[in-house]
C-alpha cells in the first residue's frame, strides 16, 4: 500500500507540475503572444501576490477576461473526458471504450441540435447548456434500461444497446441538421467540439461538479479495480455489483453530459488519455484516474492552444480527432483487432 502511495503521488507531482507548465505557456498563447514571465506576473497578480501596477492593462484584459477562462475550461473538460474514459476502460474490460460508448455524447447533441434548429434561448445561453446535459443523462438512463434483464445489466447487452441509441441518434441529428437552414453552421461548430467564446460564466458549474464527481469517481476505483477481474470474482470478495455497475455508469455519464453540454462534442480525448496512462503507470484505477485527470487536463488545453493558434482559428474536436484518429488505429494494431 505504502508503494502504492508513493507511485500516486509521484506521478500525481510529475503531471501537476507539467499542467502549470502547460497552462503558463497556453495562457500566453494567441494573435497577441505573451510571454511565459509576463504571464505569470498577471496570474500573480489575480490571485494577489504580485502588484499589477507594472503591468501592461492590455496584458491584464488578454489573460483575465479571455484565455485564463477558456485555458481553465479546456482543463475542466480534459479532466471529466478522461476520467469518463478510464472509467469506461474498466467497467467494460476493454481499452478500446470512451465515454459515448453508451450514446451520452450522441443525447447531449440532440439536445443541443434541437434547441439551435428550434430557437430556444435562456439567458446566457443556458437553454442549450441545459438542454444539452438534461438529453445526455436521459440517453444513458435509457441505455441502462434497455440492457437491464431479470435484474441485471450483462456489459455486452449493455455495449450493444449503446451503438444501436447511438445509431439512431445519429439519424436524428442528421435529420435536424438538414432542417437548421441558416443554423447549420453553428450546429456544425458545435458538433465539432469549441472552447470559443468562454467566460467566467461557463465555469460556474462545470468547476463545482467535475471535482466532485471526480472524488466520487476516485471512492470506486478499488471496486472498479475488482469489476476488471470478471462479476463474480467481485461477488466473491463482497462487492455489490449491480450498485456498483449503476453507480459507475452514473458518474461516467454525467462528466461525460457536463463536459459536452458546455464545449460541444470533443472526442479521443476519452480514449487515447487513458489508455496512454494505462501503458505508463499500469491498470490499477487508484493510480489511474487521478493521473488520467491531470493528463486529461494538460493534454485538452494543448489542443485548444493548437487549435487557436491555426491561422482560421478551428475546433478543438478537429484537433483532438486529428491526433486520437491515429492513435486508435495504433490500438486497434497493438490488440490485434485488425490486420494492417
Amino acid at each position: 500500500m505504502i508503494d502504492r502511495l508513493r507511485l500516486t503521488l509521484q506521478w500525481s507531482l510529475m503531471l501537476s507540475a507539467l499542467l502549470c507548465v502547460v497552462v503558463i505557456v497556453a495562457v500566453g498563447v494567441g494573435p497577441v503572444p505573451i510571454a511565459p514571465m509576463t504571464t505569470v506576473a498577471v496570474l500573480g497578480s489575480l490571485i494577489g501576490v504580485v502588484d499589477p501596477a507594472p503591468l501592461a492593462p492590455s496584458a491584464l484584459l488578454i489573460i483575465a477576461e479571455i484565455r485564463l477562462p477558456r485555458v481553465l475550461l479546456a482543463g475542466l473538460v480534459g479532466i471529466a473526458l478522461a476520467t469518463a474514459g478510464a472509467v469506461m476502460q474498466g467497467f467494460f474490460r476493454n481499452p478500446l471504450a470512451d465515454p459515448s460508448i453508451i450514446g451520452v455524447s450522441s443525447g447531449a447533441a440532440v439536445g443541443a441540435v434541437a434547441v439551435i434548429v428550434l430557437g430556444v434561448s435562456l439567458p446566457g445561453g443556458l437553454g442549450l447548456q441545459t438542454a444539452a446535459f438534461s438529453s445526455a443523462v436521459a440517453t444513458g438512463f435509457v441505455v441502462y434500461l434497455i440492457a437491464r434483464r431479470g435484474g441485471r445489466t450483462p456489459v455486452a447487452t449493455l455495449l450493444l444497446a449503446g451503438v444501436a441509441v447511438q445509431a439512431f441518434l445519429g439519424a436524428l441529428i442528421s435529420f435536424m441538421t438538414l432542417l437548421s437552414g441558416w443554423d447549420m453552421r453553428r450546429v456544425l461548430y458545435w458538433l465539432m467540439g469549441h472552447l470559443g467564446g468562454t467566460t467566467w460564466d461557463d465555469l460556474s458549474v462545470i468547476a463545482v461538479v467535475v471535482p466532485l464527481l471526480l472524488i466520487a469517481t476516485y471512492l470506486h476505483a478499488h471496486a472498479l479495480n475488482v469489476l476488471t477481474l470478471g462479476e463474480s470474482s467481485a461477488q466473491a470478495v463482497g462487492i455489490a455489483v449491480e450498485r456498483t455497475k449503476q453507480r459507475l455508469l452514473i458518474l461516467a455519464s454525467v462528466l461525460t453530459a457536463v463536459a459536452v453540454a458546455v464545449t460541444g462534442v470533443i472526442g479521443f480525448v476519452g480514449l487515447i488519455v487513458p489508455h496512454g496512462m494505462r501503458l505508463v503507470v499500469g491498470a490499477d484505477h487508484r493510480i489511474l484516474l487521478p493521473t488520467s485527470a491531470l493528463a486529461g487536463a494538460s493534454f485538452l488545453i494543448i489542443a485548444d492552444a493548437i487549435a487557436r493558434s491555426a491561422a482560421a482559428e478551428l475546433p478543438v474536436g478537429i484537433v483532438t480527432a486529428a491526433v486520437g484518429a491515429p492513435f486508435f488505429l495504433y490500438l486497434l494494431r497493438r490488440e490485434g483487432a485488425v490486420e494492417l
